[in-house]
């Protein structure tokens, strides 16, 4: 650590600076001398002698101490006036050791070089004393008298720094960052090996390197400025990003730099020392598990976001909002157009030539379509001519055979379709695509469509790991797809079957004006247990029905229709509603049971209707069927209704003039119960009566108690209490609907009563009592003699010609002359006789007689057994019924309407033989 000793007449504070300064300038140039430095020019204090403690002072001739410098005064603890002019034997070395150091301080001057370890009285070192190295170097004075000049230095200082640097050397040199030093120029002063390795140079082709000598331009640029902005300010910089490469390797290295700034033992910058971390490695990691995180964002947004609904072009909107613009720059979907018109199995799946539909398309760069990987030839299906032109939204297309698209619906397989220089890549205005991805949908192994996601220049393109995200995204959009496709075919069917359960939309009765409704509580599958119907039975009479199957969904709607086409046939055979009732009853209990066996389910039903358990103990009753049903059948002659009920709310009867009513009409149990007996009430029904027949959904909820339901039914349908409504826009809407058509008080019920609640199907049977007019009705007694059928053919041709039927005449002339014949050959007491006139002509011929007429065939020879098979032939339809105190036989004949001359009576006659 010493210099070459000084000139002996040089003064000590002289050396001091000159010593100084140079190794000031040694330091921070980190090389020799430069030939021509600036050596005497002046430095600020600070140098390598601050933190060794170096002092010095001089002994004249005699041995005693004639100089003694300032540091001198620090270093041993005297002052200049305690230390010249004394021996410095006596002076700082403690007493033991005076003696040889005499003998030491004569050798020198003598004119002896001498270095050694000197104790030395210190009260500021811990045990009092400490130890110098002193180096004692010769020289005369100005007379030529021997004298000599001592640098002393604190062993301790020395020590710690040497220690000091062994560190500061191992750290620099083992330490696993790169570590670099910048002077005050900018350029650098030293760099450890770790950094050399790091940026692929020998460690000593780094010395008085630039920042533009390591990076890119742009790179460079913001690394000198941070340097620059360090060594001024003093703030630490710390993980300041670095892009470039190195050397003998294009690809792009990244790096992470801590800059702080170096001071003097003044605390004079000297310096920008910097740590420099290769984090390529973690920068791909970071990127990849980025890219991980939005991947499984996006799967989750998917997850949130499609499938929401059952409609297959939203949901294929759906998966274009959740890609666009978070995965792609253009997005689209196509669909099988057989699968869009409902086709079980659309065609051409296996070499992907079937007509496709574009259902969606999404463009985070273009407002509207344009062309991109799905492009096709406008002149025709292959790629030998025509221009290419984008895909509208609706439009039906093909892809050509030897298409990417086309091959990855054969292969069902995702694609990607590279951008420039690729060979498939278009323009898309001023911007070219990147890459394209064709992904197949595919749903239970059946491919339902194609979506394609776009990237455009600037983007990444895809990788296998965006290819992965690219067909899960489609998974999931196709089978919500395919969902959506079963849900419509099943709902379709469903609909199919509810339709054909229900009666035709506006249906007609004799007598009665028609309106209804039906609103199922399930909206998704529009299918229930409710239904209602108007069956025509003969002599103009109609029966009304409204029932409800204990439950919702196919399940009750399958029964109901059991229920329904059992109604209408036990209606047909004319029986009394408490017959028609009876007969259901059994019909019910035996739907729910193993086999359609009656018995079975008898039990089970009992008690679940009076809130116990089945036979057999179990609560498991999910087998049973229950169901509640009112019937009534309207005679428009007589105007009187005739009602039966099985545990179904009561009829509401509106009378004109007169507030709404419950009707008392006996609840009877279920049906499905069995064993309970039907009553029936029979009720006259003026003209302008309105009839209101409905299910308990109409009338029931949770919000509401079915007393309060029905309340508000009476009041909705209440004349009075609507005309005492406030004058409002929705009262004086009521006092309308109430006043006008059916239709409307349909309405006007529906939107009073609380109707959305989901909870239950609602069905709503309306019907306005308009009875058959006298002069459209014929009634006569006619007794029981031969002379009758004569009587009863005069009759009948005299209604009709009053009635102006005359191309009738001839006709019921002939079939109530056989009617009549056969009530005096087989019948008893006497014959009643009635035409009535309505949408059809009716002829009922009644007698006391309780056998039924039987239709034949007779033989070729046979003179008789034609009768009944000629009023099959001559009639619309035909048929008996049992009465109270006999029978009735009856025939029907459509009206004329010019169009249509009926059957010809002579070729019904001949195709008999």
């Amino acid at each position: 650590m010493s210099e070459k000793p000084a000139r002996a007449d040089m003064p000590e504070e002289a050396v001091g600076s000159q010593v100084s300064s140079m190794s000031t300038s040694l330091v921070l140039s980190g090389s020799s001398l430069p030939s021509t430095p600036p050596v005497w020019q002046s430095s600020s204090p600070g140098s390598i002698y601050d933190y060794i403690r170096v002092a010095s002072f001089s002994l004249g001739p005699d041995g005693r101490i004639a100089q003694w410098s300032r540091r001198a005064t620090e270093l041993l603890g005297l002052t200049a006036e305690q230390a010249i002019g004394r021996d410095p034997v006596e002076a700082f070395v403690p007493p033991e050791l005076r003696e040889a150091s005499r003998r030491r301080v004569a050798d020198i001057l003598d004119g002896r070089e001498w270095t050694g370890l000197v104790p030395y009285h210190n009260p500021q070192a811990p045990h009092g004393h400490g130890i110098a190295e002193v180096y004692v170097m010769p020289s005369e004075t100005e007379h030529g008298e021997r004298s000599a000049l001592c640098i002393a230095v604190d062993v301790t200082a020395l020590r710690g720094l040497e220690t000091d640097l062994a560190a500061s050397q191992a750290v620099f040199g083992q330490s696993p960052l790169g570590f670099f030093l910048f002077g005050t120029d900018l350029r650098m002063l030293r760099v450890n090996e770790r950094f050399a390795t790091v940026f692929g140079r020998p460690a000593e082709t780094y010395r008085g390197a630039s920042a533009y000598d390591l990076l890119p331009r742009g790179e460079a640029d913001r690394l000198a400025a941070a340097l620059r902005q360090v060594l001024d300010s003093g703030q630490a910089l710390t993980d300041m990003p670095i892009v470039g490469t190195v050397p003998g390797n294009p690809e792009r290295r990244r790096w992470s730099v801590s800059l702080y700034r170096l001071h003097s033992g003044s605390g004079r910058p000297i310096g920008v020392a910097g740590l420099a971390t290769d984090v390529t490695g973690r920068r791909r990691a970071e990127q990849e598990a980025a890219g991980v995180r939005r991947n499984l964002a996006l799967l989750n947004e998917a997850g949130a976001r499609i499938g929401t609904s059952l409609d297959l072009e939203t949901t294929a909107r759906e998966l274009l909002d959740v890609a666009v613009p978070q995965f792609c720059d253009l997005a689209s979907v196509d669909l099988y157009q057989g699968l869009l018109s409902g086709d079980e199995t659309p065609p051409g799946l296996a070499d992907g030539s079937a007509e496709l539909r574009r259902v969606a398309f999404a463009s985070a760069v273009s407002d509207g379509p344009v062309a991109f990987g799905d492009s096709y030839r406008a002149g025709g299906d292959d790629d030998t001519g025509g221009a290419t032109k984008p895909i509208q939204v609706g439009e039906v297309h093909r892809y050509p055979f030897n298409s990417s698209c086309a091959v990855a619906l054969r292969t069902a397989r995702a694609r990607v379709v590279p951008g420039p220089g690729g060979g498939e890549s278009l323009e898309l205005g001023s911007t070219m695509l990147q890459s394209t991805l064709v992904v197949p949908m595919v749903a239970r192994d059946t491919v339902v469509g194609l979506a394609q996601f776009s990237r455009t220049k600037g983007s990444e393109p895809f990788g296998e790991r965006d290819t992965a995200l690219a067909v899960e995204l489609a998974a999931r959009a196709a089978v919500s797809i395919d969902n959506a496709r079963l849900y419509r075919r099943e709902h379709e069917r469903a609909l199919i079957l509810q339709r054909s359960l229900l009666p035709p939309g506006d249906p007609e009765a004799a007598g009665l004006d028609i309106a209804c409704r039906y609103l199922p509580g399930n909206a998704a599958t529009e299918v229930g247990g409710d239904w209602f119907d108007v069956i025509e039975l003969p002599g103009h009479r109609t029966a009304l029905v409204v029932g409800d199957v204990m439950g919702r969904g196919l399940r009750a709607a399958v029964a109901m229709g059991e229920l329904r086409t059992a109604v209408r046939t036990l209606a047909l055979l004319d029986l009394e509603p408490a017959e028609v009732l009876s007969a259901l009853d059994e019909i019910a209990s035996g739907l729910g049971a193993p086999g359609g066996s009656h018995g079975g389910g008898r039990a089970g039903s009992r008690a679940l209707a009076r809130g116990g358990k089945a036979a057999d103990g179990s609560s498991d009753l999910s087998e049973v069927y229950l169901a509640t049903c009112v019937y009534a059948v309207y005679d428009p002659v007589t105007r009187r209704c005739t009602f039966a009920n099985a545990g179904h709310p009561p009829p509401v009867l509106v009378e004109p003039g007169e507030p709404a009513l419950l009707m008392e009409v006996p609840p009877g149990m279920p049906l499905g119960v069995g064993g309970e007996p039907f009553e029936e009430i029979e009720v006259e029904l003026p003209d302008g009566a309105l009839l209101a027949l409905y299910t308990d959904g109409l009338v029931e909820s949770r919000d509401h108690t079915l007393d309060e339901g029905l309340q508000a039914l009476r009041a909705a349908l209440d004349p009075q209490e609507t005309a005492d409504t406030p004058d409002t826009p929705a009262g004086a809407a009521g006092r309308k609907a109430v006043a006008g058509s059916l239709e409307d008080v349909c309405d006007h019920v529906l939107s009073t009563l609380d109707t959305h609640h989901g909870e239950d199907d609602i069905a709503l049977l309306m019907a306005r009592v308009q009875g058959l007019s006298a002069d459209s009705v014929g009634d006569w007694q006619l007794p029981s003699e031969p002379k009758s059928v004569g009587r009863a053919r005069e009759l009948a041709r005299a209604q009709l010609e009053s009635w102006g039927m005359d191309e009738l005449a001839d006709t019921t002339e002939l079939l109530v002359s056989e009617l009549v014949t056969n009530a005096l050959r087989y019948g008893e007491g006497e014959i009643r006789l009635r035409l009535l006139l309505d949408r059809t002509l009716v002829c009922e011929v009644w007698d006391g007689g309780l056998v039924q007429p039987r239709r034949r065939r007779a033989r070729d020879t046979d003179e008789g057994g034609r009768g009944l098979q000629l009023v099959g032939l001559l009639s619309a339809g035909w048929g008996s019924r049992r009465t109270p105190h006999g029978k009735t036989v009856w025939f029907e004949l459509p009206l004329p309407d010019g169009s249509s001359s009926g059957p010809d009576s002579v070729e019904a006659l001949l195709s008999m033989w």
